[in-house]
């Protein structure tokens, strides 16, 4: 059964990190900051207005501009998962006031529902005591039936010391370390798969320096960067004479520590191995082939999913 929600007005996003979450202290402070500033030069790109509050394991962005953040955060690495949500004090009245507001008009004596409630911080009740307080008055206030296996509709309450955080959705984000957390690479752009192998690399939280050897390729890494949120160096080879020595220096003067390409295992893979095996042979610095063991169809379809375009 497909429910339509009441309009909701949400003030905030909440997002999560994963990762990060374990590192050490002083590691984990670094990641946060960097993660906060991706986030925050990310909205300025976009003219999104936001006020940005976090604790650990979560950030708190308040924006007027919802849907377009959500647009947004959708692409930034280090993002586990966000939610549009509302704010409320973590009494057991507030939170279901609030809850009321989201689902009034959206639950029938035909609909099922759960609540999913969580607690962080000192308390004189629990998680289960929340969520049988708010499904109580939702089934006074609608009719509607409680399904903790099965629902149509759930909530989410996360209680946070003496705030409480209610949202409907978890929308998942890209996963992985913040971009610039992880020192610098060097990406060798030959094709539209040296863009997704420099990608993997971002994921992981490296600044990537891509060096294109044909002009034809600048237009895609211009879209690329821009749809990925990042900035980063644009180095292009006029000639392929004297390649590897151009790659060395270049490596230096940017301070990279490794080296990407996009190989990919073909029908030709003697050709193949014998290209990294000259690389390998002629770089002073470890070369990384992240798609080196995934099927052509496996990397059209990644392609797709992240929009690189040929």
């Amino acid at each position: 059964m497909k429910l339509v929600l009441t309009v909701v007005n949400y003030e905030l996003i909440i997002v999560r990190y994963g990762e990060i979450a374990l590192k050490g202290k002083e590691t984990r402070r670094r990641f946060e900051h960097s993660l906060v500033n991706n986030i925050k030069n990310a909205f300025s790109t976009q003219n999104i207005s936001s006020k940005i509050e976090n604790e650990r394991g979560r950030i708190f962005i308040y924006t007027p501009q919802i849907n377009d953040g959500i647009d947004v955060l959708k692409n930034i690495f280090g993002i586990t998962s966000f939610s549009p949500a509302l704010k409320t004090k973590s009494d057991f009245k507030s939170i279901s006031k609030i809850a009321l507001d989201i689902i009034k008009g959206s639950l029938n004596n035909k609909t099922s529902f759960a609540i999913r409630a969580t607690r962080t911080g000192t308390h004189e009740f629990s998680s289960q005591d929340v969520a049988i307080y708010v499904g109580n008055e939702i089934v006074k206030a609608t009719k509607a039936k409680v399904n903790l296996t099965k629902p149509d509709f759930k909530l989410f309450i996360e209680i946070r010391q003496n705030n409480a955080y209610l949202f409907t959705e978890k929308i998942r984000g890209v996963g992985g370390m913040p971009f610039g957390t992880q020192g610098n690479v060097l990406a060798i752009i030959d094709s539209i798969d040296s863009i997704l192998a420099s990608w993997y690399l971002m994921r992981r939280g490296c600044k990537t320096i891509f060096l294109i050897t044909k002009d034809s390729y600048k237009e895609n890494i211009t879209s690329f960067l821009k749809n990925w949120f990042v900035k980063s160096d644009v180095v292009s080879i006029n000639s392929m004479d004297k390649l590897f020595e151009n790659i060395n220096q270049i490596a230096f003067e940017k301070k990279c520590k490794a080296i990407v390409t996009g190989h990919i295992i073909k029908d030709d893979s003697n050709e193949v191995i014998d290209d990294i095996f000259q690389l390998k042979k002629q770089i002073n610095l470890p070369i990384l082939q992240p798609l080196i063991a995934m099927s052509e169809e496996d990397i059209n379809n990644k392609l797709k999913e992240i929009r690189i375009n040929s």
